[in-house]
């Protein structure tokens, strides 16, 4: 019996590096049009929407914000955010798919006024796995965790936590209904990334979101040069 040579295809690394170059593209374009970009990542439920809404009323007058929703099917939260106040959106249907990938954005570009844009907020499919791996071009990653979840997310997913630029933990207002240890949340949190900032929220109530809109405008002036309006 012969023994033959077994030979790997790297799909994987080779689909990675091609959407790594999309999203480079991506990137380049955004940031020429100075247009902060932020890929938002959270569970289904956690208030990805909501942080959207509660965003565009912090920065009513004074900055524009496009959105970019992704889900699997349906329109129900672009038409959210539509009525909301956003200056401009578009809706990707995944099919399926468990997260966005940078070709798909770079084609959702074309339909957004970007010259109009401050800030672009990119809605990537509920999970806290699969989007990890895709670039989409933006300049901030935002994990976004509930305390109705959990406070063992960063155990079970420490990924996302590791290499966000910035955490967001909604529905304060629920702490204490749901025996959310807050330190063993911060402390898992800090074990995995010291450095990105936590902000906590609660997008029913409106707590905490001035606080983290105005961070989101000044990594934009620090990121992209442009100066306060």
């Amino acid at each position: 019996m012969s023994v033959h040579s077994v030979k790997l295809v790297t799909i994987g690394e080779n689909l990675l590096a091609s959407n790594d170059q999309a999203a480079a593209h991506n990137r380049d374009r955004l940031s020429e049009a100075r247009v902060l970009a932020l890929n938002l990542m959270a569970s289904p439920g956690a208030g990805k929407t909501s942080l959207i809404v509660g965003l565009l009323g912090a920065l009513q007058g004074r900055a524009q914000i496009g959105v970019i929703e992704g889900d699997i099917a349906g329109s129900i939260d672009t038409e959210k955010v539509v009525a909301a106040g956003a200056y401009d959106a578009v809706q990707i249907n995944t099919g399926g798919n468990c997260h966005l990938e940078a070709n798909m954005v770079e084609r959702a570009l074309i339909d957004l006024d970007l010259a109009s844009l401050d800030i672009l907020v990119v809605e990537n499919v509920g999970n806290l796995v699969c989007p990890t791996h895709w670039a989409l071009g933006e300049h901030l990653k935002l994990c976004l965790v509930s305390t109705a979840e959990g406070d063992d997310k960063p155990i079970k997913y420490p990924e996302i936590f590791a290499i966000s630029d910035v955490i967001v933990l909604n529905k304060m207002d629920l702490i204490e209904l749901v025996d959310f240890d807050r330190d063993f949340f911060y402390e898992s949190v800090r074990a995995l990334n010291p450095q990105a900032p936590i902000f906590e929220v609660s997008c029913r109530t409106g707590e905490g979101l001035a606080a983290w809109a105005e961070w989101l405008l000044s990594r934009r002036e620090e990121l992209l040069c442009v100066s306060p309006s």
